[in-house]
């Protein structure tokens, strides 16, 4: 077994390793959809990340991003939600957060509605409340927060990448917009 890399702050394999567990195993990711809520919790607005593609092409996106190892899942909301909306997002992950749903992305496309060719990757998905001002960090190249009605518009939905689309549907479900 290899060492892991722990020069970025613990846990990264080198890029070599993570091609070569990527073939061999299930990746544990986090996807994140952000909301504003109201005073009573109803959901008001949903943000959707803007992304560049590795085939360039550009996307809307969830926040998401992999599971560490030793990483708590909230500590891994947390180190994503700060990654991709900044510092002062300010989000309200609980103490013990619970997924809405687990998605499975396939490398091989029709499998489920979620796909990765890099991977199989399980996904524990989440709708978590920011409260701070969001500004886009690391490769998300804008934020745009959408009403829950404008978000169902189906040229909205079919800017999303890979099946996100299904379980940005799912979390709308979830908190009862």
């Amino acid at each position: 077994m290899t060492e892991l890399t722990t020069a970025a702050g613990g846990g990264w394999l080198a890029r070599e390793e993570m091609d070569a567990a990527r073939e061999r195993l299930p990746i544990l990711y986090v996807d994140v959809v952000p909301v504003r809520v109201d005073e009573q919790g109803t959901v008001t607005s949903i943000g959707l990340l803007l992304r560049a593609g590795e085939d360039g092409q550009i996307k809307r996106a969830l926040v998401s991003g992999r599971v560490l190892y030793h990483e708590r899942v909230r500590a891994a909301l947390l180190r994503h939600l700060e990654k991709d909306l900044g510092p002062l997002a300010l989000p309200r992950v609980p103490p013990a957060p619970q997924p809405f749903t687990v998605a499975e992305y396939f490398p091989t496309p029709g499998v489920t509605p979620f796909h990765d060719p890099r991977q199989h990757a399980v996904s524990l998905a989440y709708v978590v409340p920011v409260e701070g001002d969001c500004s886009p960090q690391q490769d998300a190249l804008e934020l745009t927060w959408f009403s829950p009605d404008e978000v169902r518009e189906a040229t909205v939905l079919a800017e999303l990448a890979n099946g996100q689309s299904a379980l940005l549907l799912q979390a709308l479900a979830h908190v009862g917009v």
